[in-house]
């Protein structure tokens, strides 16, 4: 569900995806995760209106605490997941993208 309102957000913005990985056949356990969210400068996760956001060059959370915000009931990154420049967004948050894309509420 929340991979098909991230693309509803992207599309209703007329945003582009340069590049798609489709989660059900590629997917990335905890080891993959954490190495991608390390190469971010910021990682934000979303879930409904919560959000919780990662300095990962000044303070980066230890690899369980970030596994727990990275990881679904599965063991797998969360999809949706979208990298913008130096930021991970995890989740679909529609405040948080609204954040990170620079786009401003109605």
């Amino acid at each position: 569900m929340s991979c098909k309102k991230a693309q509803g957000f992207l599309e209703a913005h007329q945003l582009t995806v340069s590049e798609r990985t489709d989660a059900t056949k590629e997917r990335k356990g905890r080891d993959a995760a954490l190495a991608l969210a390390r190469t971010a400068e910021r990682v934000i996760v979303a879930k409904g209106k919560k959000v919780v956001s990662f300095d990962m060059r000044k303070a980066p959370p230890d690899d369980d605490t970030l596994a727990a915000h990275l990881l679904g009931p599965t063991g797998n990154l969360k999809a949706p997941t979208l990298r913008l420049g130096h930021t991970l967004l995890v989740g679909f948050g529609e405040d948080a993208y609204r954040q990170v894309l620079g786009i401003t509420p109605p």
